[in-house]
């Protein structure tokens, strides 16, 4: 994602018109238009684009990242989301219940990416990761 989509998207994440980000951060609403549109996005000073950010409660790092991105993707919310409550119901179980379940998603995620199904519709078998249980095995 560009950083004048970015601009744009957070803008409007937030409900703000061009007219309040200009009033609240003393950047000129038609230099915000310009760089929303790309027109000046070349010629933003640093303190433009920190002060931007501050109105939008975004750090420059996270910016810059690709985390912001998923600010912007639904789909992204919800696999997110769907991952941090497995992983929180797994962090919450007993260490033997909780190691028991990591085998076995090992085995799934191993045998899942062994057979491998092509766009033509042949099965296909793809040389296995190594697992962590062979790595400590092998490690004895």
């Amino acid at each position: 994602m560009d950083l004048v989509l970015k601009l744009r998207e957070l803008r409007n994440l937030r409900g703000l018109s061009q007219k309040d980000v200009a009033r609240r951060s003393g950047v000129g609403e038609k230099t915000i238009s310009s760089f929303e549109t790309g027109q000046r996005i070349g010629t933003m000073k640093l303190s433009q684009l920190a002060r931007l950010l501050a109105i939008y409660g975004v750090t420059e790092e996270q910016f810059f990242s690709r985390a912001i991105e998923e600010l912007f993707d639904p789909d992204a919310i919800s696999r997110r989301s769907r991952e941090e409550q497995l992983i929180a119901g797994l962090q919450d179980l007993a260490a033997d219940a909780r190691s028991a379940l990591l085998e076995r998603f090992e085995l799934m995620l191993d045998s899942a990416l062994t057979v491998r199904v092509h766009a033509s519709g042949s099965i296909r078998l793809a040389t296995p990761r190594p697992s962590a249980t062979t790595h400590h095995a092998s490690a004895a």
